[in-house]
């Protein structure tokens, strides 16, 4: 699947950095990667959970992308060189009752709203994946996980479904640190099926759906069918990244059911634990005191926005202004204050001289190594463009750090 075009990066001076921390959901606190075993041969690895393109892009897809993109950005300017997957879930039971509901084939509503958020996360600077795969096309590779599973006794059959047990998983519930009652909650409430009745758990994971009428399916070794959601993820992070990822990342949302059942397939697939080195989630942004979603109806699109004449620059910075791990309401106001940060700063560099470009530098670093506190990050922005100096060199290395590091081209 083809990716979308990335950003020109601007290379920054050599300097001394603090070490890269980020909240790991499983551990409860900070880690440090390289300290937890990560980058050892000079590559970080990220597997980030994309869209199921059945609505286009809404802030809070786009500010989960956004927490990523810096992430990507710091390790680059720490001379690591990043492998980068993301998919695309252009197969599961959202897309299909959408299509049906507008009478619209799902394949050309997969199509256009993966195009549409191609063209988003290019107007907001985002770095392109170096592997945008889509379920469809990894259905081969997909179903061969299944099958391996099947093979180790880590698959039961249900009435031709496969379902994943949780019962021979040693580290199930390690990677979200829920109670049962609340992964059964979750359960249901995220797409599983814990009330489908013969099931030997009710919280095992479908892996293969059997093919019904009507719907999509592909031929297998493990029969006609589809895939389940957390294989899928499974697989496609596998077969480019390795047993061990550094980082795997997406929406608060997706710690449990997704991120626990995707990481003890992979497991029982390989026999090498932990899945991911960290498990980093972004906050969800709501409206109106409610998280943003279809069902409820309140989503702000990031195309409309744009569409309606917002700087894109001002509203990546709108959605950098809050901590990537915080969940948030959405303001009109959040959109006009980014769109006067835009001018400040771009009248900031603009100046023939300035406060120390290296010294700010080193500032948003340091934030940005604290666990991505984009906050701060911009606040030392505005505080440089706030200040006199005499530096003649710093003008042009603000906004080379602000470009590099937040995405950010004046």
């Amino acid at each position: 699947m083809q990716s979308w075009p990335a950003p020109a990066v601007p290379r920054l001076p050599a300097g001394a950095r603090a070490p890269l921390r980020l909240h790991d959901s499983a551990a409860g606190g900070p880690v440090d990667l390289a300290a937890a075993g990560g980058h050892a041969d000079g590559t970080a690895r990220l597997y980030v959970c994309g869209i199921t393109p059945y609505d286009a892009t809404h802030l809070g897809h786009a500010a989960t992308y956004l927490a990523f993109d810096t992430l990507n950005r710091a390790w680059r300017d720490a001379g690591l060189s990043v492998l980068f997957v993301q998919n695309v879930t252009d197969i599961d039971d959202p897309l299909l009752e959408r299509a049906e509901r507008v009478g619209v084939d799902w394949t050309a509503i997969a199509e256009r709203d993966t195009q549409l958020f191609r063209d988003d996360m290019t107007a907001l600077r985002v770095l392109p994946p170096d592997h945008y795969i889509g379920a469809v096309e990894a259905m081969a590779e997909i179903a061969e996980l299944v099958l391996t599973l099947r093979d180790r006794g880590a698959a039961y059959d249900l009435d031709g479904d496969l379902y994943f047990p949780v019962a021979g998983a040693a580290h199930f519930g390690e990677v979200s640190g829920l109670s049962r009652e609340a992964m059964l909650a979750l359960s249901a409430e995220r797409g599983g099926d814990p009330e489908r009745p013969g099931k030997k758990d009710p919280l095992d994971a479908l892996l293969w759906r059997a093919e019904r009428p009507g719907e999509p399916a592909w031929d297998s070794p493990v029969g006609r069918g589809r895939p389940g959601w957390h294989v899928e993820c499974a697989a496609i992070a596998l077969n480019r990244l390795g047993p061990t990822l550094d980082v795997q990342g997406g929406g608060s949302d997706l710690v449990f059911p997704h991120h626990e059942h995707s990481a003890t397939e992979a497991e029982a697939a390989t026999g090498v634990w932990p899945f991911a080195r960290i498990y980093v989630h972004a906050g969800m942004v709501g409206l109106d005191g409610e998280k943003m979603s279809k069902s409820r109806g309140n989503l702000v699109f990031v195309s409309r926005t744009l569409a309606a004449g917002a700087d894109p620059r001002a509203l990546r910075l709108a959605l950098l202004a809050d901590h990537y791990r915080s969940d948030r309401m959405w303001v009109g106001e959040a959109l006009e204050r980014a769109g006067v940060r835009v001018a400040q700063w771009s009248a900031g560099v603009a100046r023939p001289a300035g406060p120390s470009g290296e010294e700010l530098l080193a500032a948003v670093r340091r934030a940005i190594a604290d666990d991505l506190d984009t906050p701060a990050a911009l606040a030392a922005v505005d505080a440089w463009c706030a200040a006199d100096g005499t530096d003649s060199e710093a003008p042009a290395l603000v906004r080379a750090t602000v470009d590099a590091l937040l995405g950010i081209d004046l």
